[in-house]
């Protein structure tokens, strides 16, 4: 798994037995020419989460010759692909090896987590071993939402939506860039103009005190040490980068009240 990512992705797969090795990220996305001997990764490579880099192109090449050569499998998360703002989305690596990739996606971050509407690409071999895993007790989904979101996508009124918002997000993204140019200029934000997040680049020992500071200015921000997985050894060692940030949603405020938690945020935010 990469060295950023969901506990929760780590903690379902810990609940089965399964151990996770940390897998480096850099500005180029995950490491993969370091997979090694392992059986399968998960990986972000439209938009590692929460870093916010894409996986280079020579890289996404490199995954998709070692799941070939090694009969690895690759576990593509596709979380927010849909939201890239300075060009056109990047395309899936399932589609370079449909044998080996297994793509996952959802519309929690299109139109809502509340609709519980998600899906599997899967290669046909492994198809009714995942259905069988999913078991009866997850067995039926709402045919109503199904059918809705089919009726969404075959009308083109999802396309629709998504350049709505993919316009409103970018909006709030460059303003949150423009407040902390203005503001905050020695903060950078990393990764690429894409997703709902932003990560902020924080001097080295502020994460926790910044965390602190937007949570008595009413703000629910996270430190990027929240996502490290918790093998990547303490000090910098073989790639892996235990760097201090802030992971920032910025599509989570009302429109009325983007401005002012903008301007909370800098004031959280550590003096140059």
């Amino acid at each position: 798994m990469e060295s950023y990512g969901l506990p929760f992705h780590r903690g379902l797969l810990a609940d089965e037995g399964v151990r996770t090795v940390p897998l480096a990220v850099d500005e180029h996305g995950a490491r993969v020419g370091e997979l090694g001997k392992v059986r399968a990764v998960l990986l972000t490579p439209a938009h590692q989460f929460p870093t916010g880099g894409p996986l280079h192109p020579e890289r996404r090449a490199a995954v998709v010759d070692w799941a070939r050569s090694t009969g690895g499998l690759v576990l593509e998360d596709d979380y927010d692909g849909e939201f890239r703002y300075d060009r056109q989305p990047v395309g899936a690596v399932q589609s370079l090896e449909p044998d080996r990739v297994v793509l996952m996606g959802s519309v929690s971050k299109s139109l809502s987590p509340t609709l519980r509407l998600g899906w599997m690409v899967l290669p046909e071999h492994l198809v009714d071993d995942v259905v069988a895993a999913k078991g009866e007790r997850e067995q039926h989904s709402s045919a109503t939402e199904q059918l809705t979101l089919a009726d969404f996508i075959t009308s083109g009124a999802y396309d629709r939506h998504v350049r709505r918002m993919r316009q409103r997000h970018r909006r709030r993204r460059d303003q949150l860039v423009a407040a902390l140019a203005e503001r905050a200029p020695h903060v950078r934000v990393s990764g690429i103009a894409a997703g709902l997040h932003a990560v902020l680049e924080l001097p080295p020992g502020t994460e926790r005190a910044v965390v602190k500071a937007a949570a008595w200015q009413g703000l629910a921000v996270e430190g990027l040490s929240d996502y490290r997985h918790p093998d990547v050894p303490a000090e910098r060692h073989d790639g892996h980068d235990r760097r201090d940030g802030l992971v920032v949603g910025y599509a989570t405020p009302p429109e009325h009240g983007y401005a002012g938690a903008l301007d909370a945020l800098c004031r959280a935010l550590p003096p140059e």
